[in-house]
């Protein structure tokens, strides 16, 4: 059984544009391509796919997803119980974070009482994922570097950057119904890329990157589509645009 690719948008709830960008890097080939034209996805195409979906949820970006599945050693059977187990203990945190809330509005309502260590029961906070994704990827200077420049800003500063982050993203969100490689999406992104660099040290390859972590993290995806739908992955491929276009 085949399926055109906006058959299996629609099945996995993936945008056409997601699967043509899976395709462009090599993350996910479709098995045939009919004289038509059209990508027909396989059920083996189908497997992979939900392989790369649940990588993507545990916030790998897609570089080392596909490293991964392409790698001959990849153990599809392996990876799935590694999955599910990483799922279990996600849902123990989400559980009892949800208890300590149920526990906190009892308290405030005054139907209990709470001890201090009852109030934080839930919370995590011995890593810091985007930090270390950075400092993996970067190196400990830029983010060193950023962490510095916005440690030494005033409040009354820091909500200026904010704002300037803000109003980019939103010049974005209107210009998404454009093509990526416009002249008027490609100068926002520019100013984009020059913002960053206001904050710390970011190369063309780590506007890349960054831009990957966009689409491969939701929490990135939910915190930039809450400008306008889509617009991780529109940011995402300009990027790829401009990045491209500014090589030496």
């Amino acid at each position: 059984m085949v399926m055109r690719i906006k058959e299996v948008a629609d099945l996995v709830g993936i945008s056409v544009r997601t699967l043509h960008y899976y395709d462009k890097i090599g993350l996910l080939k479709p098995d045939e391509i009919a004289e038509t034209g059209y990508r027909l996805y396989s059920d083996d195409n189908l497997s992979m796919l939900q392989q790369i979906l649940f990588f993507k949820e545990l916030g790998l970006p897609l570089k080392k997803i596909k490293e991964i599945v392409h790698n001959p050693s990849f153990d599809r059977l392996e990876a799935l119980t590694l999955h599910r187990d990483m799922l279990l203990e996600k849902r123990r945190r989400i559980d009892k974070m949800v208890q300590t809330i149920d526990k906190t509005i009892k308290h405030l309502e005054g139907e209990i009482e709470m001890s201090n260590e009852e109030k934080f029961t839930g919370f995590d906070f011995s890593e810091n994922r985007y930090e270390e994704e950075a400092r993996k990827r970067w190196g400990d200077d830029t983010v060193d570097l950023a962490s510095e420049k916005i440690n030494r800003l005033s409040t009354e500063e820091k909500n200026k950057v904010e704002a300037a982050m803000n109003d980019i993203f939103q010049k974005l969100a209107n210009l998404r119904k454009l093509p990526s490689e416009s002249e008027e999406v490609q100068k926002v992104i520019g100013e984009w890329f020059s913002f960053l660099n206001k904050l710390g040290n970011y190369s063309l390859e780590a506007l890349k990157e960054l831009g990957e972590m966009y689409v491969a993290d939701e929490r990135f995806t939910k915190n930039i589509d809450q400008f306008g739908e889509g617009l991780a992955s529109f940011m995402r491929d300009a990027i790829i645009i401009y990045v491209n276009m500014h090589k030496a």
